[in-house]
């Protein structure tokens, strides 16, 4: 989107009074001048004695004498030229010239009036004499203007390579800072009344601008402002654009600039970013430095010697520590950065005095995500009935990202239905279409695959339901989207600590759907290779990572700094067959168990699984129809339930509009208000 300059907006934009376009019309028109006022004519350069002949003997038709320059040139007559063999078919007469020097400039009229005396007696036309004066300028500028050319040519284009008129930077240029410079004249307009959530983020970034602001309520108790601050977290949750509002609200200037734009393919110029950068820094402090996507120049240094390092990144970052915390001082120079990988940092760049504080921005919880969805809705024309906190426990573990994808979708997909406004089943299509992909109703299946499917999707359905630590079903659906052909949506409890069985009933759920194949198919397909490669990953890190395996207890050969052990493994031989040995008797087991509950519960798989079959897509309400309530009720269960309470109350309200604008009669108990109920806490996402 275009926006307007700022009145007093940032001055390096403007452009220069001269740059190259300018040199290169000049250069064009002289190369004009040159092709078409050169002299094409034909001279000869003869002594003053042969010059006198010719004149004499009526051979000139006229004469020009250059004073400045002591020459004479006289034009020859056709048999002039003729006389003086320069006669040629491929040039007029009129271009044949004689040239000599001019013995006296006061002399050269009188010699010139003889002549014409001497024509007279002859009884030939006289001479026409003309007299050129010149410049001295003129002639320096003939010989010398090319020469003068090219000079200024080699220095406009060594400026703009050096990025000196007007150009970005070049090779010249290389080794200087390119983060950009913000300040109260032409800072972001985002301020942290535009970052909804992250509460506990904001107290922590709000203190240090503060502090800039009002740098004496802190001196004044000895108190001294950290150094630096490293925001971390997932993807999408607001960490760039917390930097934005920083920059906003701050009055004093914020330089940004991404960890990729200290790489670069020459040696040494990371370093000497880093240094420009620091140094701009210092001249403009008090001020904020921000940089982007830190990891690309913070990694670990001398991981895997073996295999060589990048000089260059590790000269980068040892560049930064020196300048973050070195002999040098930074006095009011705070550094904030982002990154997702915080494990991947060196340690000397986290320890204090560098970044003396981390703050997690984590994922929203649901008072974060109705904060969120109220922003993202000010510029939707949404129904006015759409419960927005409803939304908000419908998209347990979205990001801010996500949900500002789910807003957008669900606008084009009530703009695609022609509808007036987006109303309730346009963002639960919104949820679907981004968590499952997009519905292919197009693609042939034949009855035969489609009963296997339903047959696969109702096992996930039937064991998930009967285990303790099953996650609480939302939906399963056969329809193919995206990559998958169906799928069992759950809404997964939000857990601290997960128990070692809440991840064998997970594993149990996820074979469930091959263990009905085998049972009710007697052979089993290809649909669930993504639910074998999920219960791998978990059966490797029970036993792993978390030490819950029999054979090897309170183990854990997981590198999660990935500096350690580099490509060696921290365990024998003898341990990495033990190590398959227990994964693959965990996965049988849950696959043995996954089978036995689904023997006991067969009649109820095959009615979940004709129900499939006929309507494709089938809701808690219908697996609880037919499976029963679940023995374990857990706070996801609750908050379904309650979902579902106030889905109806939405409707049983909008039936009553409806009849009112009918002018149906209605009981005043219908019309009547029920109070809301208190939050029930973290709404349930969907996951396949």
């Amino acid at each position: 989107m275009f926006q307007p300059q700022k009145p007093g907006g940032n001055r390096n934009n403007r452009r220069p009074l001269i740059n190259m376009y300018w040199m290169y019309a000049i250069i064009v028109l002289c190369l004009f001048g040159l092709y078409y006022f050169q002299d094409n004519s034909t001279v000869k350069e003869v002594d003053w004695t042969d010059f006198e002949k010719a004149a004499t003997a009526g051979e000139f038709e006229k004469i020009t004498v250059f004073s400045a320059n002591g020459i004479a040139e006289g034009f020859l007559t056709e048999q002039g030229a003729k006389a003086q063999h320069m006669h040629r078919s491929d040039i007029s007469d009129a271009d044949c010239k004689l040239k000599a020097n001019i013995p006296s400039n006061d002399k050269v009229q009188d010699k010139i009036d003889a002549w014409n005396a001497v024509l007279a007696q002859q009884g030939k036309p006289e001479i026409a004499v003309t007299y050129d004066k010149g410049s001295d300028l003129m002639r320096i500028f003939y010989y010398f203007g090319p020469i003068v050319l090219i000079a200024l040519f080699m220095y406009f284009m060594s400026k703009r390579m050096s990025g000196g008129s007007g150009g970005a930077g070049g090779i010249f240029n290389v080794g200087k800072s390119r983060a950009k410079v913000f300040d109260k004249n032409n800072g972001p307009d985002v301020t942290f009344k535009d970052v909804a959530g992250l509460a506990e983020a904001k107290v922590e970034i709000e203190e240090i601008v503060e502090f800039l602001k009002n740098p004496q309520r802190y001196t004044e108790l000895g108190a001294k402002i950290p150094k630096g601050a490293l925001l971390v977290g997932p993807p999408g949750t607001g960490k760039t654009l917390l930097a934005k509002a920083v920059a906003g609200e701050a009055n004093v200037p914020f330089l940004s600039m991404s960890g990729s734009d200290f790489v670069e393919m020459f040696v040494g110029v990371g370093a000497a970013r880093v240094r420009d950068l620091f140094k701009q820094a210092k001249e403009k402090a008090p001020c904020i430095v921000f940089i982007d996507e830190i990891d690309a120049v913070g990694r670990a240094r001398g991981k895997n010697p073996s295999m060589g390092g990048n000089d260059e990144r590790e000269n980068t970052l040892n560049q930064m520590l020196t300048e973050m915390d070195g002999f040098g001082s930074n006095n009011g120079v705070i550094i904030l950065a982002a990154t997702n990988r915080a494990d991947m940092l060196d340690k000397a760049l986290l320890r204090p005095g560098r970044f003396d504080r981390q703050i997690f921005v984590d994922l929203p919880e649901l008072s974060d995500r109705v904060e969120i969805f109220n922003v993202h809705l000010r510029n939707i024309k949404c129904n006015a009935g759409l419960n927005v906190e409803q939304l908000a426990r419908q998209t347990q573990g979205f990001s801010g990202a996500d949900i500002a994808n789910v807003c957008n979708e669900a606008a084009l997909i009530a703009a695609r239905n022609n509808k007036k406004e987006v109303d309730w089943d346009d963002f639960m299509a919104a949820i679907d279409r981004i968590v499952g992909g997009l519905e292919k109703r197009s693609r042939v299946i034949t009855d035969e695959e489609k009963f296997a499917i339903a047959t696969h999707e109702a096992g996930h359905a039937t064991v998930t339901w009967m285990t303790q630590y099953g996650n609480p079903l939302v939906k399963v659906t056969i329809v193919p989207r995206g990559r998958a052909l169906g799928a069992a949506w759950y809404a997964p409890e939000a857990r601290q600590i997960i128990p070692k069985q809440a991840l064998l009933d997970t594993m149990c759920g996820m074979l469930a759907g091959r263990a009905a194949e085998e049972v009710f198919l007697g052979q089993v397909g290809t649909g669930a290779s993504d639910d074998l490669e999920k219960t791998t990953k978990i059966a490797r890190s029970l036993v792993m990572v978390y030490g819950m395996s029999e054979k090897l207890p309170n183990l854990n050969y997981n590198d999660s700094t990935g500096q350690d052990y580099g490509f060696t493994r921290p365990y024998s031989e003898d341990t990495a067959r033990t190590i398959d040995e227990e994964v693959t008797r965990i996965v049988n087991e849950q696959y043995e168990r996954a089978k036995e509950i689904i023997r006991v519960h067969a009649s109820q798989h095959n009615k979940i699984r004709d129900m499939l079959v006929e309507r494709e897509v089938i809701f808690h309400d219908d697996v609880e129809l037919i499976l029963g309530p679940r023995k374990w009720k857990s706070r996801t269960d609750e908050i379904i339930e309650l979902t579902k309470r106030d889905e109806a109350k939405r409707k049983e309200k909008q039936d009553v509009k409806d009849r009112l604008e009918k002018a149906q009669p209605v009981t005043p108990e219908e019309v009547k208000e029920e109070p809301e109920d208190d939050d029930p806490g973290t709404p349930p996402p969907f996951t396949h």
